[in-house]
């Protein structure tokens, strides 16, 4: 199986990714909530200028029915 290339881009992303979340390991440990590490790891990203967000809302096609969260509602839509 042959793979492309990553950009340069792509690997400063990826590596900010993996040092970071090292960070975030070797500092806390296993055992906390996700939350927890969530919020370390953003901060972390941050820290060297990657822009983050969490836990973004996305519309989710199921079968019939559209699944979408909106202000931490839940709306289920019948899709015709």
């Amino acid at each position: 199986m042959a793979f492309e290339e990553l950009s340069d881009n792509e690997e400063r992303i990826g590596k900010a990714i993996v040092n970071a979340a090292y960070q975030v390991h070797s500092q806390l440990g296993p055992g906390l909530l996700e939350k927890v590490y969530e919020v370390c790891l953003t901060h972390e990203l941050r820290k060297v200028d990657m822009l983050v967000a969490r836990q973004v809302d996305i519309p989710i096609n199921m079968m019939e029915f559209n699944l979408m969260k909106v202000y931490g509602l839940t709306y289920w839509l019948k899709i015709k």
